[in-house]
């Protein structure tokens, strides 16, 4: 019976084994990962339509030729592409294979948007996606009782130089965070510019974004663009500088300081400080005409920074885009994938996939960070995973970089959970 990769550790080897290789490579070490993981001189990645209310794809055409020329084999489920507007015959065109979802399951490389829903995954299979393992610890569990590798991306690296043109944390926040400004523009009931007409002059819009990330940084951007007034704010007091070179105004919060971990994520805030930053920027916020929220905490709910109370100050016709309805909300009154009015008049927008609204970029600007990093598996020895590749299991001890207990985008395999992730531990 064929088999698609196999990856099973062996006393000190690793075998693999499949049929769409043309040769079997051993990896030896002491360890259950191996110094080398896998290698094979072809290894097949299979790409599969996405769940339902997911219209991005993995991989677009125009990464085909890359990843065949590094020695992969691209197996394509038939329609995968139609909802980012990728027809099956263009896939064709660069060199993939169409074929149905059995068979694209069958490859050894999985490479997904979401983690796949109802699929059964086999032994040795490797998968890449957006996994979110620290809000959803059943897929680590359920890929560990399959004894499949799990390479979760928004675990990747970022503050790694090499780790930037695979970070799909940034790519797709970028694009977020321009779409919700174009969003709640089209939602104001107001025009934007300010504009001098025959008939008076129209002042402009008054826009928040709350919190500068990537995300933050682009919606300030797009907003002064369509020619608003920008304030925006963040809890560490040196994004004030980058908050003005996009043409923004910061909001000072007194007791301000750089709230951020190792990782350059933002740190959980104490319910003081928190309450602070909603007085304040709230109070900026109150005769806004659109708010844009952002704070988001890497595996952890969103932080509440618009109350319920604050809404009810807001003046009627605000528009609040919240950017983080998909894992909690920042707005106390955000609807996740739902548009409604408060009594006070306030238009409160949940929509949880701002990226997949606009699909055709944003499946292209995904596809050439999965490329990236499926190239930088193909070494000599074939496919390969490295325990000294920093971009699979994270920086070393001592490194700039390092951070206790989190690895990098390796989160299982074997039945095991790799062992610089202490703190996934901790929640599976």
């Amino acid at each position: 019976m064929k088999q698609a990769v196999l990856g099973l550790w062996q006393g000190s080897h690793i075998s693999i084994y499949s049929p769409t290789c043309s040769r079997v490579a051993f990896g030896t070490d002491h360890h259950p990962y191996g110094s080398g993981l896998v290698g094979l001189s072809i290894m097949r990645i299979g790409v599969i339509t996405e769940s339902r209310g997911e219209s991005r794809v993995a991989i677009v055409p125009s990464s085909i030729r890359k990843l065949v020329k590094a020695g992969y084999e691209v197996a394509i489920q038939k329609g995968a592409g139609k909802l980012s507007n990728y027809s099956d015959q263009a896939y064709l065109d660069a060199g993939a294979s169409v074929v149905d979802e059995k068979e694209a399951l069958e490859s050894p490389f999985l490479i997904c948007v979401r983690f796949p829903e109802d699929i059964d995954l086999f032994e040795g299979q490797v998968i890449a996606c957006v996994a979110d393992p620290f809000r959803h610890p059943e897929r680590i569990k359920y890929c560990n009782s399959r004894k499949a590798t799990l390479l979760s991306m928004d675990m990747i690296p970022r503050r790694l130089s090499r780790a930037q043109s695979m970070d799909v944390n940034s790519s797709q926040d970028n694009l977020a965070g321009y779409k919700a400004v174009l969003l709640g523009a089209s939602m104001v009931p107001k025009g934007i510019p300010m504009m001098t007409t025959s008939a008076g002059t129209i002042r402009p819009a008054k826009v928040v974004i709350m919190g500068s990330g990537v995300a933050g940084l682009q919606a300030i951007a797009t907003a002064k663009r369509l020619g608003a007034v920008v304030y925006a704010s963040d809890v560490r007091k040196s994004a004030a500088e980058q908050i003005e070179s996009v043409g923004g105004r910061f909001i000072e919060v007194e007791g301000m300081d750089d709230f951020e971990d190792e990782s350059g994520y933002a740190k959980p805030l104490t319910a003081d400080f928190i309450q602070k930053v909603n007085n304040t920027v709230c109070d900026v916020a109150s005769d806004a005409d659109l708010v844009v929220t952002t704070a988001r905490i890497f595996g952890r709910p969103a932080p509440i920074t618009v109350p319920s109370s604050a809404v009810s100050s807001f003046k009627s016709g605000c528009v609040i885009v919240d950017m983080n309805a998909d894992v909690g909300g920042n707005c106390e009154e955000t609807v996740c994938d739902e548009v409604h009015r408060t009594n006070g008049g306030v238009i409160v927008v949940g929509t949880s996939n701002l990226p997949g609204t606009i699909p055709t970029t944003a499946s292209m600007l995904y596809s050439n960070n999965l490329t990236t990093f499926a190239v930088s598996l193909m070494g000599e020895e074939g496919f390969t995973l490295s325990e000294d590749d920093d971009i699979l299991v994270g920086p070393p001890e001592g490194s700039d970089f390092f951070v206790q207990g989190m690895g990098g985008v390796l989160v299982c395999s074997g039945g095991k959970i790799h062992h610089n992730q202490t703190r996934l531990e901790g929640v599976v």
